[in-house]
């Protein structure tokens, strides 16, 4: 098992860009940015230099867009990913913009949150979004890299049949076994016997299912919500993942790193059972 984190991307900062994923002592992560001036060759060559200096591997491009994003049930539909019409040529073109950065740095695929794909496949806009997500993904095909979707507001049947539907070679998926409960949207267990042909990278994230029907539910730190870690990593195993697990805390300051920390050592504990 490989652990490591996400690492937001700050060309600003003096010294090595990836010296506090070395300081959490990992040797990978991924490499996250909603900015899209960073998206340079320049950045690019600095990137590919401090990952070889400090020894921290990217092992994917996790890949924001432009425009507004709003991580709920109202807004969340109209804002996220592909799916919102005004904003998707805008986002087709940041996405392949981060598959070319991917390019540069040697990573092997990007990562991005598709959006509120339509569970209805005779929606007349269902097969519109496909064509969107289907444009990115031959992109990246065409670069040598894959496209990776990353769980959260569709449920794992629906991600199934849009995978099936786009149908290139190179699609994967980052599970996020939370957001799978924070939306509501399916127990990250069971939804491995729908989709874990696909699984490439894990977050290591966990929550707990939302009670309010405009509200996601609470993050909280891996092993106090509703991800049954051991089982969920036992199942993995089973089906023959080896990917990265990847540890998403989603606060700041001391206690994030307390928690990366305490979820580390957590991890070690779970592989064993």
């Amino acid at each position: 098992m490989e652990i490591g984190v996400i690492h937001s991307l700050n060309t600003n900062v003096e010294g090595n860009i990836f010296q506090a994923v070395s300081d959490l002592g990992f040797k990978v992560c991924q490499l996250n940015s909603w900015d899209m001036t960073q998206c340079t060759k320049e950045n690019a060559e600095r990137v590919v230099k401090d990952s070889k200096e400090s020894g921290v591997r990217v092992c994917a491009v996790w890949a924001g867009v432009p425009g507004p994003a709003k991580w709920n049930f109202t807004e969340g539909p109209v804002t996220l990913g592909l799916v919102p019409e005004q904003y998707r040529q805008e986002r087709i073109a940041a996405l392949k913009s981060w598959a070319d950065f991917a390019t540069w740095i040697g990573a092997p695929a990007i990562i991005t949150h598709c959006g509120f794909i339509p569970e209805n496949m005779t929606d007349p806009e269902y097969p519109i979004v496909v064509d969107a997500i289907r444009e990115v993904a031959e992109y990246c095909n065409e670069k040598g890299i894959g496209f990776w979707f990353e769980t959260g507001q569709e449920t794992p049947i629906v991600l199934l049949r849009t995978i099936q539907r786009i149908g290139t070679p190179n699609l994967g998926i980052n599970l996020d076994p939370a957001n799978l409960i924070l939306y509501g949207k399916g127990n990250p267990i069971d939804a491995l016997d729908t989709i874990g042909a696909y699984v490439s990278n894990i977050h290591v994230k966990d929550g707990l299912y939302p009670t309010d029907g405009e509200q996601l539910g609470e993050e909280v730190r891996p092993g106090l919500g509703k991800v049954d870690f051991p089982n969920f990593i036992k199942k993995l195993q089973e089906i023959g993942f080896t990917g990265e697990y990847i540890i998403e805390r989603e606060i700041s300051g001391p206690e994030q790193t307390a928690d990366i920390l305490q979820t580390t050592a957590d991890l070690k504990v779970w592989t064993q059972h």
